[in-house]
């Protein structure tokens, strides 16, 4: 494979287009246990302010959101229900809080990491969920905010070889809370993975 790190320019565009084409892309992080990659199969998007279920809704810019006021290609990443991480993507430009879920992963290396870190070796089990894949990849509150240009966590991609997939779109998942936002369709998976959080 010829595989090429994503560019600034990539993250910049509109968030709808931005989390189709995250599918397919492999995320990489590099730790002291080795180098873990994944495939991303599943994505949600979050278009703050008019989005109610954003973190950004009213343009709410606060600590824990401030990342996503900034440009593109930054990680925001929090923690729900006091013990999982989940990972974003900022998309869009300046002071457009919007940003990508990364919901599911399908894991291509590194996978005797994932089983030690995750305590299963049910590959499909490994990355299947924001927590799961988290975990698994070594991902934490402490790569908030970093730079996904740079060389510890970042995406790639095969600049000579396109995979052929259908992607599948539905309704966000856990959002019940957030008015007719919750009926969005924003969640874009690769159609048929096996590593998908909910089928």
């Amino acid at each position: 494979m010829n595989l090429v790190k994503l560019n600034r320019e990539f993250y910049l565009r509109d968030t709808l287009t931005v989390s189709k084409d995250l599918l397919g892309k492999i995320l990489v992080c590099k730790s002291e246990d080795g180098v873990t990659k994944g495939r991303i199969v599943e994505a949600e998007a979050y278009i703050g302010p008019g989005d109610a279920a954003s973190h950004a809704y009213k343009n709410l810019n606060s600590s824990r959101t401030a990342i996503q006021f900034g440009e593109g290609g930054y990680a925001y990443i929090y923690l729900i229900y006091g013990m999982y991480n989940c990972m974003n993507i900022v998309t869009s430009t300046y002071g457009r809080p919007e940003s990508v879920l990364i919901r599911a992963l399908e894991p291509i290396e590194s996978i005797d990491i994932m089983e030690k870190r995750r305590g299963t070796n049910k590959l499909k089990n490994l990355c299947s969920g924001p927590g799961k894949l988290c975990q698994a990849m070594g991902i934490s509150k402490s790569q908030y905010g970093i730079d996904l240009c740079g060389d510890s966590l970042y995406l790639e991609y095969d600049s000579l070889c396109k995979e052929p997939f259908q992607i599948s779109t539905s309704k966000r998942i856990n959002i019940a809370y957030a008015g007719e936002a919750k009926d969005y369709e924003w969640r874009f998976c690769v159609k048929d993975s096996i590593y998908l959080s909910v089928k």
